[in-house]
């Protein structure tokens, strides 16, 4: 009995924002399994932020082709097997991709050892893409102090929301940024944070002076643009501005202007530094031992926003 797959397929590339007319849902047949493959059933998949270059044709993240099935990391169990050391039943997690089952390289994934939390969570608090890269950019580059400040943006999202958990974990002063008063909210009686900037309704220079009024000493930046040249405005001497993603970029097809307070990195003999998370791939096993450990604990506060269909 033949088995079939459901998949998204890039159809056209998009122009600022993605639409429906962008993608194709196609159903095949499955072929058989080759020597060292793994057939999964797919139960989640990612969307993550990288995607957004992944369809446009640029970027450091492998591209998807027109034609081809939208990469995105996922978990699933495994249905059937030609490679060793992998059953029926094992939990896994790798580039699965969007579609129903996929069949995949043994190399390409590995096995959910960690039954603690569930498997959803291996896509978001425990993956290298979302607390991988908090902890990265934390611990790598930001390497905060007790009493420092260190201002967040996106700060309710995936990586900002752990990445100030973190942050205030190493005793720093935290301050995040998000939009609407529920986000804000949610920061500090959720989260820990010792303040949240609406940007949506405050002056982020204001408000940053009012509460740091000797500057910033690292800003770990996910958005870019205008929110990015307010943070920049206020630093302190000797700060360390770790650039984690562009969020302002994302979606208009257009490059935001350059940051005009880029100068105060000189005055204040500041650094500014980008990274990639796959540049430390040999520690994610420990990364996520550790994060696992903090939730177990009830030290790390996470959420999901899981979408149907």
């Amino acid at each position: 009995m033949s088995q079939t797959n459901v998949r998204v397929v890039l159809a056209k590339r998009p122009v600022g924002a993605a639409t429906p007319d962008c993608f194709t849902v196609e159903t095949v047949e499955l072929d058989p399994l080759a020597d060292d493959q793994v057939r999964v059933a797919v139960e989640f998949i990612s969307v993550d932020a990288g995607t957004r270059t992944m369809l446009r044709g640029e970027g450091f993240h492998q591209q998807v082709g027109i034609g081809q099935v939208i990469h995105a990391s996922g978990v699933g169990r495994v249905i059937e097997s030609t490679a060793e050391g992998f059953h029926v039943g094992d939990a896994v997690r790798g580039r699965l991709s969007a579609q129903t089952i996929a069949s995949v390289p043994s190399r390409s994934i590995s096995k959910v050892i960690d039954s603690t939390a569930p498997l959803s969570a291996h896509l978001g608090v425990l993956s290298p893409s979302t607390g991988g890269t908090a902890w990265i950019g934390v611990r790598h580059l930001a390497r905060p102090q007790p009493g420092e400040v260190f201002v967040v943006s996106a700060a309710a999202g995936a990586v900002g929301s752990i990445a100030g958990q973190i942050a205030k974990r190493d005793g720093a002063r935290v301050i995040g940024i998000a939009g609407g008063a529920r986000k804000t909210a949610y920061l500090c009686e959720t989260l820990g944070f010792d303040h949240a900037i609406d940007y949506k309704s405050e002056s982020i220079r204001d408000r940053i002076k009012a509460i740091a009024p000797g500057g910033v000493n690292i800003v770990y930046d996910n958005v870019g643009g205008r929110i990015l040249d307010d943070m920049l405005a206020r630093i302190a001497t000797g700060a360390r501005v770790v650039i984690c993603g562009g969020i302002s970029r994302y979606e208009t097809g257009s490059l935001p202007a350059g940051p005009q307070n880029y100068f105060n990195l000189i005055f204040r003999r500041a650094r500014m530094e980008g990274f990639i998370v796959l540049d430390w791939e040999s520690e994610f096993p420990a990364i996520r031992k550790r994060l696992t450990q903090l939730i177990a604990a009830g030290r790390l506060t996470w959420q999901e926003d899981i979408q149907h269909g």
